[in-house]
């Protein structure tokens, strides 16, 4: 089945799963139509991608009720904002994306409620896009890579994937908690301001960093596990603040739990016997983390393929582009079926466009 439209698909996506607020427009071009068996690749034209973000006071972290709040009140200005940069009106539009999950409850509902209105208010098809699977497809388009290991890092999730068979297969992931998690619990024990993000402070601080600190290492088969780390170097921070430095700790955490990804995604790539490496997610954005696994990757022949921070962190165009691949393939939502879920695996995708 293919989509009506057999040469353009315009696609507006809203996320909205966290403390980041997008609203994008994405413009796909079939010259030749789009192909009913053959991989879809098309040609990817970005009309808008604007976003707003909800920042706590330093040390704190965001109730989702507030994060809620904040989506409410900014939305209908960012909608207005993306249609004038994208210089089209909703009749342009093919279909209405919304991110369905995973992500903090409250959050997603909001955006899903104004997903939902707005289709049903211009009569527009709605699809639901899974969080992971845009960071994936927005990756892809962005950087040109071919058949990666995807190494997901951001506040919600930690995951090494790799495509097989019409699905995003997890390789390993986290046990406990993601790694942006720690690393913004980590920033708030510092006290660290949460603009633009405690992940990019506690990357300042771990620059100026030079002594090592030894903390614990928990890779176990091809999953880690983050929470014991944070605990232990938790109570360093607190109960020995004169001996170790707030740029020492920021530094060793990070080579620490990077060198732990690197070993993962290693051992996929040797698995599936690729030699490309796709880092995606607001975490992706950290240069040390992106330098760490450029070596790896070409140690083995490979390449490290990586966003700046209009794609990485969290953002409404990569709604639209995994949905519009979705529509193009026949695929809608309900406005029975427009709920949201916290917990929507990766895995649990149909990648029907890719072959």
């Amino acid at each position: 089945m293919t989509c009506s439209s057999p040469r353009t698909i315009i696609a507006l996506g809203l996320e909205g799963s966290a403390n980041k607020l997008g609203v994008g427009i994405v413009k796909h071009i079939y010259p030749g139509g789009i192909p009913a068996d053959a991989e879809l690749v098309p040609e990817v034209v970005e009309l808008a991608n604007v976003r707003d973000t909800y920042n706590p006071p330093a040390g704190e972290g965001f109730l989702p009720r507030d994060v809620a709040a904040h989506h409410r009140s900014v939305i209908v200005p960012l909608l207005h904002q993306a249609f004038a940069e994208a210089k089209i009106t909703h009749e342009d539009l093919d279909c209405i994306c919304y991110t369905k999950g995973p992500g903090m409850g409250a959050p997603l509902q909001s955006v899903a409620l104004v997903a939902r209105t707005i289709s049903q208010l211009w009569d527009i098809p709605l699809v639901g896009v899974n969080h992971c699977v845009g960071h994936i497809e927005m990756g892809r388009a962005i950087t040109g890579a071919q058949n990666p290991v995807v190494l997901y890092v951001s506040g919600g999730n930690t995951q090494v994937i790799a495509y097989s068979q019409q699905t995003y297969r997890i390789f390993g992931e986290t046990l406990d908690i993601a790694i942006g998690n720690c690393l913004d619990r980590f920033a708030r024990v510092l006290k660290l301001p949460n603009d633009p993000s405690p992940g990019y402070n506690i990357e300042q601080y771990a620059k100026r960093g030079s002594k090592f600190i030894e903390l614990p290492y928990t890779v176990k088969g091809m999953d880690v596990s983050f929470s014991g780390i944070l605990s232990f170097i938790e109570k360093l921070a607190k109960t020995e603040p004169e001996k170790y430095a707030p740029e020492d700790l920021c530094y060793s955490l990070q080579e620490n739990m990077f060198a732990m990804l690197v070993e993962i995604t290693e051992r996929a790539m040797a698995h599936i016997g690729s030699n490309e490496v796709l880092v995606v997610g607001g975490v992706g954005c950290n240069v040390r983390l992106q330098e760490m696994m450029g070596q790896m990757a070409e140690e083995r022949g490979g390449k490290v393929f990586a966003t700046d921070m209009r794609y990485c962190i969290d953002n409404g165009i990569m709604i639209a582009q995994a949905g519009a691949l979705a529509f193009a393939r026949g695929f809608t939502t309900s406005i029975d079926d427009s709920w949201i879920t916290q917990r929507f695996r990766t895995d649990q995708v149909h990648v029907e466009w890719r072959t």
